[in-house]
């Protein structure tokens, strides 16, 4: 008997005239090494979008593309940006398939959105919010571990510039404390790295790990809320806002964001670099590779986003990558990228 796959489950559920075209559509993204965790549920909407608009050819129209992207009453503008993404990256692919279909035009949805500005942590930031974050207390009976857990995890995250969910999803047998690093595996765009522990984080790596795990297995969360439960997302914000205010750093309603460490972590990087007058153009691969990211320009954001913030950052880059500054600023917004 084969048991089922979570997107095998979702693909049965496609019953509009593009069932069959979906499900090859998904096939293609998944052997491209996209993580497709939440997209296949949104195609079943809008494969149920398709089947109560009546469609029973396969073309799709200027006026029903429209109407899947007209803004809901009750939506972001953040959401109706990722439902016409979806519905443009199916309708490619069905034109390239040779369908007659409506291409929604890129950046549609996109003009109400303010671009958020990076919060870069000064150095005082940085040291009050771990000092905050040092002093919150285990509760036994909620989050016995968050006073031995979450120091060393927002630690990590800023000297690393892991994403927050590489972090919290690594499990004991993803820190090798012998020869000092973090194997992700699966990160974004499916691909795998290897993360170098800062020297003074492995002593306390090691403490947990004999404070934590001397019977667990190697499939156990390394950070985790209790034994064989990850840290979830929101808990670690509420965390985080609480060190925030403790800390005196205002939270605008928009950030500083946890994101922010990551940002943080390429400006310090870039900064220790020019200080020691590395050579950029063969120092940034580096970044790339410890960033996760899959192409260069995805790493020139970062530096496009935070450079113009630090004059002697901005001069270096313009000498070594003439032209990168000008060319990404011609390419619009950022948000496809991360």
């Amino acid at each position: 008997m084969r048991f089922r796959s979570r997107g095998d489950f979702f693909m049965k559920k496609f019953s509009s005239i593009f069932s069959e075209e979906i499900r090859e559509y998904i096939d293609l993204k998944r052997s491209m090494g996209f993580k497709l965790a939440g997209i296949e549920m949104n195609l079943g909407a809008l494969d149920r979008f398709f089947k109560d608009a009546g469609i029973d050819e396969k073309k799709l129209s200027k006026k029903v593309v429209d109407s899947w992207c007209q803004k809901r009453s009750y939506e972001s503008n953040r959401n109706q940006h990722f439902r016409i993404s979806l519905l443009r990256g199916l309708t490619l692919f069905l034109k390239e398939s040779g369908y007659e279909t409506y291409v929604p035009p890129k950046g549609m949805g996109r003009s109400n959105r303010t671009q958020y500005a990076a919060h870069i942590y000064s150095r005082d930031e940085l040291k009050r919010f771990f000092e905050a974050i040092d002093e919150l207390p285990s509760l036994p009976t909620k989050c016995p571990y968050r006073h031995l857990v979450l120091p060393l995890y927002f630690r990590i995250l800023y000297s690393t510039g892991m994403r927050l969910s590489e972090l919290r999803l690594a499990k004991v047998r993803d820190f090798n404390l012998r020869d000092g690093y973090i194997t992700i595996h699966g990160g974004k765009n499916n691909k795998d790295r290897i993360v170098p522990l800062h020297p003074k984080l492995l002593s306390r790596c090691e403490d947990l790990k004999k404070e934590l795990h001397q019977e667990s297995s190697s499939d156990e969360f390394f950070l985790f809320y209790r034994p064989g439960v990850p840290m979830s997302a929101l808990y670690l914000y509420g965390n985080f806002r609480r060190a925030l205010e403790k800390a005196g750093i205002p939270h605008t309603g928009k950030g500083p964001r946890i994101h922010d460490f990551r940002h943080t972590y390429c400006v310090r990087l870039l900064e220790k670099w020019v200080k020691e007058k590395k050579d950029l153009l063969a120092w940034l691969p580096y970044m790339r590779t410890a960033l996760g990211h899959e192409s260069f320009y995805q790493t020139a954001y970062y530096l496009k986003l935070t450079s113009s913030m630090f004059p002697e950052i901005q001069r270096n880059l313009k000498e070594a990558f003439p032209n990168i500054i000008e060319e990404l600023s011609s390419e619009g917004n950022h948000a496809d990228f991360y």
